[in-house]
């Protein structure tokens, strides 16, 4: 039946019942928190990106952030919005001091809708300002307010504090992972010199901007010290290490532009043509970038970002009417990299010889990349490993964020998933037996692996991760030992030679449920020996009982439940303190007394045993 399309088709709504049902246009994919990019995290980097706004303007240099449960808090020690215009500004859609670029100048907000945008997606949304001796306050749900408190006389410094719990109606049963907010606050400490951010008590501060980031951030050797090039509104560190592929972290005025944009390309363009003339040989590109490490920032004003979350820039001038963003850094990093390298020859060397060194591995990888591509032609990818989705994350699609790839092993397991699947966003690779053990082996093993590159090909990874197909790639094993290996195997794989995939949050571990609890009414899946009992609890006497041992034992019926909306994900997570050398030398490496005896001194069940190794 065609419905008729009339003047009753039409629907107006109000500014917080737009946000509400269109979350993702304001702050990107929901989730439940297991990704970085998840709208949660959105929320605090939208308030926390207006304390920012303040410090650079030169007003307060202390930013408190507290994460206790659903609850966040952030105090800052700025201005403080002015008294009679609190609620315009987290209350009103088109009010705020940005749109003056006198007050706000180079500012990472720019269209006043951010606090606006937590306070429409949040349970309950509090706001207190503090200016010259009085206070005042609002509280809200759902952005309707609740109460308004009364202008009175306080002794507190001068600021704003902003209290939110995410909506459990729109968000689900989410949670704060820690190491997220941290890392993406020490971002905010790295490029703000003078900034100091309280986390939950932890104090977060650096005195060298990208050069400390860098050095926070890199694992492994280094060929060269650190080039850190400051200049302007420009500042970039750089240099080589002992990974394969390219790192960076790009940010604008303050902000991690994850997807880089106009002026990372600009930076990687100055990069290669800078070098190119020093040594007076046109170098391919890819030999030049091989294992290159950068981070890069870059203040604009009125900058032009590809969607409200600011995680591309679209801007191609520094300023209204300015130079080119192209220009400008192109510049910057002629001048300054051409005399790095002739003032240090030492390094200049070094980085010579680096570049022909990845010439010749790229050279030697590219027959056996000939090679394999006919293997890839042979097994037929699309049609016998790879169960493809329709939406990738390298797409405009507005499900982009969805795209995922679930590893499995064995056919009856990846049967069941395929079955069981959104074909949409959620494509099937199935394994072939156990991956090789790839510790301390060359990149030439992907390539000459058949398992490891139809893999490689299905992610689309040779050029690191511009190109990826999906967002989320989920290992799905099966919950017993061998299960377990293969899990080990695959981190090892990503971990060895794709640790970009890993570090930018986009690999996961699947949790399926252990133990299936039911009666005549009702049925409950249990991931642990506790969910179990408090489900036999529930359920009350003798209801029946039954242990998953693999997942294909698991009909498509029920996968449905465990691969939908309420899918349990743990994010695999590498801290700043981890070393990804040494984990992968103790768990994988040959040193099997050590191990041996590590493994005895620390027996436990095997799900913690995956979280530490993990």
């Amino acid at each position: 039946m065609v419905e008729n399309y009339t003047e009753e088709s039409i629907i107006s709504l109000e500014w917080r019942e737009h946000i509400r049902l269109r979350p993702g246009m304001y702050i990107g994919k929901l989730g439940d928190g297991s990704s970085p990019d998840d709208g949660i995290y959105v929320m605090i980097k939208e308030i926390v990106d207006n304390s920012i706004d303040e410090f650079a303007m030169g007003h307060g240099r202390v930013i408190e952030v507290t994460v206790s449960d659903h609850l966040v808090t952030i105090r800052d020690f700025g201005r403080g919005i002015p008294l009679g215009a609190i609620d315009d500004c987290v209350a009103q859609m088109n009010t705020g001091a940005k749109y003056d670029s006198k007050v706000f100048k180079k500012a990472v907000g720019l269209n006043g809708v951010g606090a606006k945008v937590v306070n429409a997606l949040s349970s309950c949304f509090q706001v207190q300002a503090v200016r010259e001796g009085r206070i005042k306050g609002f509280e809200y749900k759902a952005a309707c307010q609740t109460r308004e408190d009364k202008e009175t006389d306080t002794d507190q410094r001068n600021g704003t504090i902003i209290s939110f719990a995410p909506d459990e109606s729109i968000f689900g049963k989410y949670h704060f992972i820690t190491e997220y907010v941290e890392k993406m606050l020490w971002n905010y400490a790295f490029l703000n010199n003078g900034l100091a951010i309280v986390f939950n008590g932890k104090r977060l501060q650096a005195k060298n901007g990208l050069l400390d980031l860098l050095q926070n951030n890199v694992d492994g050797q280094l060929l060269y010290p650190i080039v850190h090039i400051q200049e302007g509104d420009f500042e970039c560190a750089f240099t080589h290490g002992d990974i394969y592929g390219e790192e960076y972290s790009s940010f604008v005025n303050g902000q991690f532009t994850s997807q880089g944009g106009t002026h990372l390309t600009a930076f990687k363009e100055a990069l290669v043509k800078t070098i190119r003339e020093f040594y007076k040989k046109d170098f391919d590109y890819n030999d030049i970038r091989a294992s290159l490490i950068a981070a890069l920032s870059i203040k604009v004003q009125d900058p032009i970002f590809e969607s409200q979350t600011k995680t591309k820039l679209g801007s191609s001038l520094i300023e209204p009417n300015g130079q080119t963003i192209r220009n400008y850094i192109h510049d910057i990093v002629k001048r300054n990299l051409d005399n790095f390298l002739h003032i240090n020859p030492d390094t200049a060397e070094m980085l010579y010889r680096k570049i022909l060194q990845s010439e010749k591995e790229r050279k030697e990888i590219a027959s056996i990349k000939k090679v394999s591509r006919e293997a890839i032609r042979k097994v037929s990818l699309h049609n016998k490993k790879l169960r493809d989705c329709k939406v990738h994350y390298n797409s405009n699609d507005e499900r982009k964020f969805d795209s995922t790839l679930f590893i499995t092993e064995g056919d009856s397991a990846s049967g069941s998933i395929t079955k069981s699947r959104e074909v949409s966003t959620q494509a099937v690779f199935s394994l072939k037996g156990k991956p090789l053990n790839s510790f301390g082996m060359s990149k030439k093993v992907v390539y000459e692996n058949e398992e490891f590159n139809l893999l490689q090909s299905a992610l689309n990874l040779e050029d690191g991760l511009d190109n990826l197909r999906y967002n989320n790639v989920v290992i799905a094993t099966d919950a017993d030992v061998d299960g377990m290996h293969i899990r080990l195997l695959l981190l090892t794989f990503f971990l060895q030679y794709y640790p970009d995939l890993v570090r930018a949050g986009h690999l996961y571990i699947l949790q399926t449920p252990l133990f299936r609890v039911r009666n005549k009414q009702k049925t409950i899946y249990c991931y642990s020996e506790e969910e179990k009992h408090a489900a036999i609890t529930r359920l009350g006497t003798n209801p029946e009982i039954t242990r998953f041992k693999g997942l294909g034992e698991i009909s498509p019926e029920e996968f449905k439940h465990f691969i939908g909306p309420t899918m349990r994900l743990d994010p695999v997570i590498l801290t700043k303190d981890a070393s990804i050398n040494e984990v992968l030398a103790f768990y994988m490496g040959k040193n099997t007394p050590d191990r041996q005896g590590f493994i005895i001194e620390n027996l436990r069940v095997e799900e913690d045993l995956v979280e530490t190794l993990v």
